[in-house]
C-alpha cells in the first residue's frame, strides 16, 4: 500500500486501499451475501506442523498495525460482515465458505492475489485481482500456470512457497512443474515414475519426496472449517445497511474527500487541506473496451473522434528508448476512460495481422497530431516529442503530462507508469519486461504479436487518461503546485529542444586529452609503486588496503560491510593528510575516471547524424526539482582540478562561438531571500562580495584588508552552511580545530541572525509536514526525516536546510531556459540553447548574433522574478565551453 498520511501525520495507506478495494467490489458485484476475512493473531495449525512456516516474514509495520482497527470499523460501516477466527488462517475461512456456497448452488467471487487460492477455482467459484483487474476462472488458472485448478496443490507442493517459507523441490520452478504435472497429471504419478525424470530436477524429486506429507498440509485450504457466527444459512450473510455516521466520521479523520463528498452529497464539504491524502481513485468501467486499429476506414472513424474530444491520452510504442534513435512502431489513444485503440505501423512479428502503412498513417494523422488547439495528455511527452519528430511529425497541443503531475504532487517517488497505475489506481498493468522479456533474450516491440502489444498500448493509453483524472485536480487544488507543474510542462518542451540540438565537440582534442592522461596515470603508477615499495594494481581495493593498512601500517579509518578496511575516496581523503600514497590514489583514481567516463566516452556517443552528443535530461528524477543528465552526464564534469576544466575545453561551438550564461551566487542569494536578514540582504543589494563582507564580519576587520585565506574560509562558512554543515565538516574542510570553527559559525550567526532562525524555522517545519517548500510553492519532500536517528536524523535536517535553496535554484534556470528559449523564437534567432547545467545555460551563437546575446541574456535571465535581492547572470563569450564559463 501507498505511504498515505493524513494532515495529523497518522498513516492511511492501507485503510484507503481497502476500503477502495470493497468499494470497487461493491460497483463490479451485485451480490447477494459479502463477507470480509482477516488472518486472527496467533499461530495457526500449520505452525504446529512446521516450525519455520512464515518464519521469514517481518513483523508487521507499527504503520500497518495501527490501521487494523480502522480498517476493522469500515468494513462493517460498508455493510460487510467480517470474520476473523483464531487457529486457521482468512484463506481456509475463504474454503470452507466458499465449498459451503457451492454445495447451495451458490456461485462465489473471491477476491484475492493470493495464488494459492487459485486450488478454490470451479464452475462456481471465480478469483479476481481488484489490483490488475485479472479475473480467473478454470480456463484463467490454467492459462496463468499452465495447470488445472485440481492441480494447484501439486504444483505449489513442487515449486514451493518463498512467501511462506514452505520448501519446494530445489532446482523446480513454475515451468518444470507445470510441465511434469501436464505429462503426469498430479504428483502421486509422477512419483511412480520419478526415476524416469533425469539430471538434477529429478535427483532433486526423489530426494525431497519424503518432505512431501507436510508441505501438502501447509498449502492445502482447508474446507471445513468452524466459522464463527455462521450456521450454514447463507442469510446471516446478507450485507447490512451502510452506517453514514461511521463512514462519514472515517472519511474526515482520514482525509478521503472526495469520499466524503460522495457520501454527505456536498461538494463543498471536505476535511483539512493534507496534500499527502491520496484521492478516491475514478470508478473503473465494467468493461474493457481496447480495439485494434487495421483499416483505412477504421482510422478514418477514429481520427474524427479524436478531433470532437476534449482531451485525448496519447502514447507511443517504438523500437528503442533512446529518444533520438527510436523509431514508431504504433500509437494508441484515449478518450474516455476503458476504451482506448491501438494503431501497429510496423510491427515485424505479426505477418498474419494487417497492418496500416506508417507514411499513410501518420499523413492521415499530422494535421490532428500537429494541431496546437487539439489537447493531449501524454506520460513524458518529452519523449514521445522526440519520437514523433523522428518520423518528421512535430507533436503540438501537450497540454498535460501525467508524468509531471505525479511529480509535482510526491516527488521524492517514482513515477513510471505501473508504479502510478498501482498507486493511484490501483491496478496493475503489465510492464514492458512482461511484454519484451528480459535481458539477453528480451526482444524488440516491433518483434511483439499485435495483439498482445495493442493490449499493452491500450492500456498505457487507458490508463494516461485515468491517472490525468485522478492527479490533476490534486495539482489544481494547490496554487504552488499549479505554477510549477505549469511551470514544467514549458520546460519539457524547451529540453525537448536543447536535448535535439545537442552539442558539438572537439573529437581530436578529446583524443589528445585521453593520451596525455594516460601518460599521467602512468606516472603516478610509477610513483605509487615507489612509496609502496612494490608494484600492486591500484584499481583492486583489495591490494589497496593491503598496500596502505598492512604493509605501510596506516591505521583503518573505517571497514566495508564484509569486515574489510575502506578505501573509498572519503577515506583516502582523510588520509592523504597525513600519508602521501593516498593522495597519489586519490588523483590517479581523478584521471581515470575523466578517462574512462569522459575523454574515451564521449567521441563514441557522437550521434553520427547530427555529428553532436545528445545528452538526456531527467525532469522528474531530483527530489529538489534539479534536472539530472545522462548519457553523457555533463553535470558532472569537474571542475575544480585543471583536467576537468580541460574536458570542457572539448565543447565546442558549430556556428560561430560558445556563450556561457550562469546565475552568480544564486543559492546564496536564495538564503538571503528565505531567511530575510536584513544584513545578508544588505550584501547583494549593495553589488558587494558576500564572501569578502563574510570574512570582514567573521575576523573583525576591513572589507579591503580580507586576505584570500579568509576569504576562502568565509567562502566555506557561506556555501557550508547552506548544506547544513556543522563545526565538524567546516574544520575538516578548512583544515582548523573543531573550537576555531565553532566560532567561526558563531560569528557568522552572530552577523546573520535571520540564518539562524530561518535553519531553526525551516527544520521544524519540515518535522511537522514531512515536507519544506521553494518561493514558489515547489514541494520537496523529506521522507527520511521520518524514524531517522541521531546521525541520519541529523543529515535529513541538513536537506530540509538545503532543499528550499536548490529547489528553488531549479525553478529560476527553469523559468530562464522557458523566457530565453521564447525570446529566441520570437526575434527568429539561429542561436541554439544546447546545454543545461546546474545554474548556467550554454548556447551555440551565430558571430553576428552574439552582441544581442550578451546584452540581453541577463535581462532575460533576471527578469523571470523578484526576489528581496538581486538576481545577477554573467555572461561568458569563447570558442569552447571552458573559455566561456
Amino acid at each position: 500500500m501507498p505511504d498515505l498520511r493524513n494532515a495529523q501525520g497518522q498513516p492511511t495507506g492501507a485503510l484507503y486501499g481497502v476500503i477502495n478495494m470493497l468499494r470497487r467490489l461493491l460497483q463490479d458485484y451485485q451480490a447477494d451475501y459479502m463477507v470480509c476475512v482477516f488472518d486472527a493473531k496467533g499461530p495457526t495449525f500449520r505452525d504446529d506442523l512446521y516450525d519455520q512456516y512464515k518464519a521469514n516474514r517481518p513483523s508487521m509495520p507499527e504503520d500497518m498495525a495501527v490501521q487494523i482497527e480502522p480498517i476493522h470499523k469500515a468494513v462493517r460501516a460498508m455493510g460487510w460482515h467480517l470474520i476473523c477466527q483464531p487457529g486457521v488462517e482468512a484463506d481456509d475461512i475463504i474454503g470452507t465458505l466458499a465449498r459451503l456456497a457451492a454445495e447451495n448452488g451458490i456461485d462465489t467471487v473471491v477476491s484475492t492475489g493470493d495464488k494459492d487460492l487459485a486450488q478454490l477455482v470451479n464452475e462456481h467459484v471465480q478469483l479476481v485481482n481488484t489490483m490488475s483487474n485479472e479475473q480467473l476462472d478454470i480456463e484463467g488458472v490454467t492459462t496463468k500456470y499452465g495447470v488445472r485448478p485440481d492441480q494447484i496443490i501439486d504444483y505449489l507442493m513442487l515449486i514451493g512457497d518463498t512467501s511462506d517459507n514452505i520448501p519446494g523441490v530445489p532446482k523446480v520452478g513454475p515451468k518444470t512443474a507445470a510441465k511434469w504435472l501436464g505429462e503426469y497429471g498430479s504428483l502421486d504419478e509422477l512419483l511412480q515414475h520419478a526415476d524416469k525424470i533425469k539430471g538434477v530436477a529429478g535427483q532433486n524429486l526423489r530426494d525431497f519426496s519424503s518432505n512431501f506429507e507436510m508441505t501438502r498440509k501447509l498449502v492445502t485450504v482447508k474446507l471445513d472449517c468452524d466459522v464463527p457466527g455462521f450456521t450454514g444459512d447463507f442469510a446471516s450473510l446478507t450485507p447490512e445497511p451502510r452506517d453514514q455516521a461511521v463512514l462519514q466520521d472515517i472519511y474526515e479523520t482520514y482525509g478521503f474527500r472526495n469520499w466524503l463528498r460522495e457520501l454527505t452529497n456536498d461538494p463543498d464539504r471536505v476535511p483539512a487541506q493534507d496534500a499527502r491524502v491520496q484521492p478516491e481513485t475514478p470508478a473503473a468501467p465494467a468493461e474493457l473496451d481496447y480495439q485494434t486499429v487495421t483499416t483505412q476506414e477504421q482510422l478514418k472513424s477514429l481520427l474524427a473522434v479524436l478531433e470532437k474530444a476534449e482531451l485525448v491520452a496519447l502514447d507511443t510504442e517504438t523500437t528503442s528508448l533512446d529518444p533520438l534513435t527510436a523509431r514508431l512502431v504504433g500509437l494508441s489513444v484515449s478518450v474516455k476512460p476503458g476504451q482506448a485503440f491501438y494503431v501497429p505501423v510496423a510491427h515485424r512479428g505479426s505477418l498474419d495481422v494487417e497492418q496500416l502503412d506508417k507514411s499513410w498513417v501518420l499523413e492521415t494523422l499530422r494535421p490532428w497530431l500537429e494541431n496546437k488547439d487539439a489537447a493531449k495528455v501524454l506520460h513524458n511527452a518529452k519523449y514521445d516529442t522526440h519520437v514523433l519528430l523522428n518520423e518528421k511529425v512535430s507533436l503540438r497541443g501537450i497540454r498535460e503530462d501525467t508524468m509531471l503531475q505525479a511529480y509535482v504532487l510526491q516527488s521524492h517517488k517514482r513515477v513510471s507508469m505501473e508504479e502510478l497505475a498501482l498507486q493511484w489506481l490501483g491496478l496493475k498493468g503489465a510492464s514492458y519486461e512482461d511484454i519484451c522479456g528480459k535481458g539477453a533474450k528480451q526482444i524488440c516491440f516491433d518483434e511483439v504479436d499485435i495483439p498482445v502489444a495493442s493490449q499493452y498500448a491500450c492500456e498505457d493509453a487507458d490508463y494516461t487518461l485515468r491517472l490525468h483524472q485522478c492527479l490533476r485536480p490534486q495539482v489544481a487544488q494547490e496554487e504552488g503546485l499549479e505554477r510549477i507543474y505549469l511551470l514544467e510542462i514549458q520546460a519539457s518542451d524547451v529540453l525537448s529542444i536543447v536535448e535535439r540540438n545537442g552539442v558539438k565537440i572537439d573529437v581530436p582534442t578529446l583524443a589528445r586529452q585521453s593520451h596525455e592522461l594516460g601518460q599521467k596515470m602512468l606516472e603516478l603508477e610509477n610513483k605509487a609503486y615507489e612509496l609502496a615499495g612494490q608494484p600492486f594494481n591500484m584499481n583492486s581495493p583489495k591490494q589497496v588496503g593491503e598496500i596502505l593498512f598492512g604493509k605501510l601500517g596506516i591505521p583503518v579509518v573505517r571497514k566495508t560491510a564484509s569486515g574489510a578496511p575502506s578505501t573509498d575516496e572519503d577515506v583516502l581523503t582523510r588520509l592523504a593528510q597525513d600519508y602521501p600514497l593516498p593522495q597519489v590514489l586519490l588523483e590517479y583514481r581523478g584521471l581515470a575516471k575523466l578517462k574512462s567516463t569522459y575523454t574515451d566516452k564521449l567521441p563514441k556517443m557522437v550521434n553520427p547524424d547530427s555529428g553532436r552528443v545528445h545528452t538526456r535530461y531527467a525532469q522528474a528524477a531530483v527530489i529538489t526539482g534539479r534536472l539530472a543528465s545522462s548519457d553523457p552526464n555533463l553535470q558532472n564534469i569537474p571542475v575544480r582540478t585543471a583536467e576537468g576544466r580541460r574536458v570542457r575545453a572539448a565543447f565546442v561551438s558549430e556556428l560561430g562561438k560558445i556563450v556561457s550564461a550562469d546565475y552568480s551566487q544564486i543559492e546564496l542569494r536564495v538564503m538571503a531571500h528565505v531567511s530575510g536578514d536584513t544584513n545578508l540582504q544588505q550584501v547583494f543589494e549593495q553589488g558587494g562580495d558576500v564572501h569578502t563582507a563574510t570574512a570582514a564580519e567573521i575576523f573583525g576587520t576591513e572589507a579591503k584588508d580580507v586576505s584570500s585565506d579568509q576569504r576562502r574560509a568565509a567562502k566555506a562558512i557561506n556555501f557550508g552552511l547552506i548544506y547544513g554543515m556543522g563545526e565538524f565538516g567546516l574544520a575538516s574542510n578548512l583544515g582548523i580545530t573543531r573550537d576555531a570553527a565553532r566560532a567561526y559559525i558563531d560569528r557568522y550567526f552572530a552577523r546573520y541572525p535571520g540564518v539562524a532562525s530561518y535553519m531553526t524555522r525551516i527544520k521544524a517545519q519540515a518535522h511537522e509536514q514531512g515536507y519544506v517548500e521553494t518561493v514558489f510553492g515547489r514541494r520537496l519532500w523529506l521522507p527520511e526525516l521520518k524514524g531517522a536517528k541521531g546521525p541520519r536524523m541529523a543529515g535529513a535536517e541538513r536537506a530540509a536546510i538545503n532543499a528550499p535553496m536548490q529547489g528553488t535554484s531549479a525553478d529560476l534556470i527553469k523559468m530562464a531556459m522557458v523566457a530565453v528559449q521564447r525570446w529566441l523564437e520570437e526575434k527568429g534567432l539561429r542561436t541554439q540553447m544546447v546545454m543545461q547545467v546546474h545554474d548556467e545555460l550554454v548556447f551555440d551563437v551565430p558571430e553576428d548574433e552574439l552582441d544581442v546575446l550578451r546584452e540581453n541574456l541577463p535581462g532575460l535571465m533576471c527578469d523571470v522574478a523578484k526576489l528581496d535581492v538581486p538576481l545577477v547572470a554573467e555572461v561568458g563569450v569563447g570558442d569552447n565551453w571552458e573559455q566561456a564559463h
